[in-house]
């Protein structure tokens, strides 16, 4: 079995075992490939530590380390103490058996809670993989990092944080409708029914990490730098920095789905690297517009998976975006967030089963297309 077909066994597991979470999933095999950092949005109790807990458990002879950070947590917790024999001879070393320099895989609840004593250190070790402390330079073993909140940071030493995390999706309870298949799912983890779980080494994954680099972008570079540039004009803060890294999600997701070459369809993952909710939705029209071209057979799952939309939905939509464009006194800015999210509303209407539902939301579409026009 190839190291491809492995990965994929232990996340279709980590999938069977928590019901409507294979978007989070999927998009923590595309991190581990491109040993990117991933960071989840979401309430209590939507298996955020669980997911990561399960999925570190099927990597073999790996080690994890998950810690909920407050703001009075000190750096001997996550990077371990200093080893008192060493300091009666006056070496200040760090005993991190155990800890976070250690570990294969790394969850970081409540991330933003991180105070000034450990913030730099962390950031080093997000960005570089580096673990330094005084004179002590280690590298680290971490094959991702994933940080969890319920809210995002509106502080911007925070946000120097939430910049390491390359990957963000927003982790939900999941719909009512399918409550009974998380709770049969659930009883069989907790009760351990199953004895069979698949794994893989962390051996094998730093070979896929490798071997994502092979992957040819040149398929689709054209459209990726148009991509930045559109999301740049609409608002949408993509660094350089951050458009080099997003390189290897798209690498990630091609070999996912043993490809040695990117395709259009790849480009999904670009839905995840909003910086505000308010985002989320803008995102998903853009991209979503793009890779509805791509008819590959080889396209990532996730590409192709579209959320049923729901016409009253799309009628508020339609009309929170009306009375936000009649409001006046409108930026050049936020005059392009409106049309975008009018893009991805009139893209949705293409998917309502009910025609005479569909044709009235378009023929409102196209009446507020006309106003913008107008005001042109």
């Amino acid at each position: 079995m190839t190291n491809i077909n492995k990965l994929n066994g232990v996340l279709r597991f980590v999938k069977e075992s928590f019901i409507g979470k294979d978007e989070i999933i999927d998009l923590l095999g595309i991190s581990l490939i491109a040993r990117e950092n991933a960071f989840l949005l979401g309430p209590p109790g939507t298996a955020k530590s669980a997911i990561i807990r399960l999925l570190s458990t099927c990597i073999e002879n790996g080690k994890n380390f998950e810690y909920l950070l407050t703001r009075f947590t000190e750096p001997n917790e996550i990077f371990g103490p200093f080893d008192i024999r060493k300091l009666k001879d006056g070496e200040l070393i760090t005993n991190t058996e155990g800890m976070m320099p250690e570990a294969s895989m790394v969850f970081l609840d409540e991330i933003f809670n991180a105070n000034s004593a450990i913030l730099n250190s962390l950031l080093m070790a997000l960005n570089e993989k580096i673990f330094r402390r005084g004179k002590e330079t280690k590298k680290l073993p971490a094959l991702m990092f994933v940080g969890a909140s319920n809210v995002l940071p509106e502080d911007d030493a925070l946000n120097a944080l939430l910049d390491r995390f390359l990957i963000r999706v927003k982790c939900d309870y999941v719909d009512t409708d399918r409550l009974e298949e998380v709770l049969l799912a659930g009883w069989k983890l907790e009760n351990n029914f199953s004895n069979e779980k698949p794994s893989i080494t962390p051996e094998e994954i730093i070979d896929l990490q490798q071997l994502s680099k092979q992957v040819d972008l040149s398929p689709i570079r054209k459209q990726y730098v148009d991509l930045v540039h559109n999301l740049r004009n609409t608002g949408i803060k993509v660094s350089d920095r951050r458009a080099v890294k997003i390189q290897n999600l798209l690498a990630a997701s091609a070999l996912m789905c043993g490809r040695n070459e990117a395709i259009l369809s790849d480009l999904w993952v670009l839905k995840y690297i909003w910086d505000t909710e308010e985002q989320i939705e803008i995102l998903a029209g853009i991209i979503d517009t793009i890779i509805e071209k791509d008819n590959a057979p080889q396209a990532h799952p996730q590409a192709l998976f579209n959320k049923n939309p729901n016409a009253e939905e799309l009628a508020k939509e339609i009309d929170l975006l009306k009375t936000k464009w009649d409001s006046g006194s409108l930026s050049f800015e936020e005059q392009n967030v409106i049309k975008d999210k009018l893009r991805y509303v009139q893209t949705r209407c293409n998917w309502i089963k009910n025609n005479e539902h569909k044709q009235h939301l378009q023929t409102e579409i196209e009446l507020l297309w006309q106003k913008m026009l107008k005001t042109i």
